[in-house]
């Protein structure tokens, strides 16, 4: 079942404590262009059939990488594209927006879609996996 906008975004905006829904959206844009650039095929797709219209279009034209970014660097680059944001805050930024998806995925996507991501991301999605 697909997410509405407002309710995905007031689910972002309570776990990241922002005070406007405009810091929320501002979040999700730039997590999820970044997430987007890390998964694949189905699996992408399938997240996107989960989100609103307009964030799973962010998902599905994502900003490009030329390489699967560990969590540290994922948390870095969220930092340079949001301004005035340090990786303390992006730390926050990405934990909000990924523990929102997490939720709209449910355990088997969010399974899928740890798999084709580097070791640590379950950290980022607030699921930690056994190791």
């Amino acid at each position: 079942m697909t997410l509405r906008r407002e309710a995905f975004l007031d689910h972002v905006k309570e776990r990241g404590k922002y005070s406007t829904a405009e810091e929320a959206e501002r979040a999700a844009r730039v997590v999820l262009a970044l997430l987007g650039a890390h998964l694949v095929g189905e699996v992408r797709a399938q997240l996107a059939a989960r989100l609103p219209d307009e964030f799973a279009l962010i998902l599905l034209n994502p900003l490009q990488s030329a390489e699967p970014l560990p969590p540290e660097r994922f948390l870095r680059a969220t930092a340079a594209w949001i301004e005035g944001a340090t990786e303390q805050t992006a730390a926050w930024d990405v934990s909000a927006v990924l523990s929102t998806v997490a939720d709209t995925a449910g355990d088997d996507l969010l399974g899928q879609i740890l798999l084709q991501l580097p070791v640590g991301y379950d950290l980022l999605f607030g699921h930690p996996q056994p190791t």
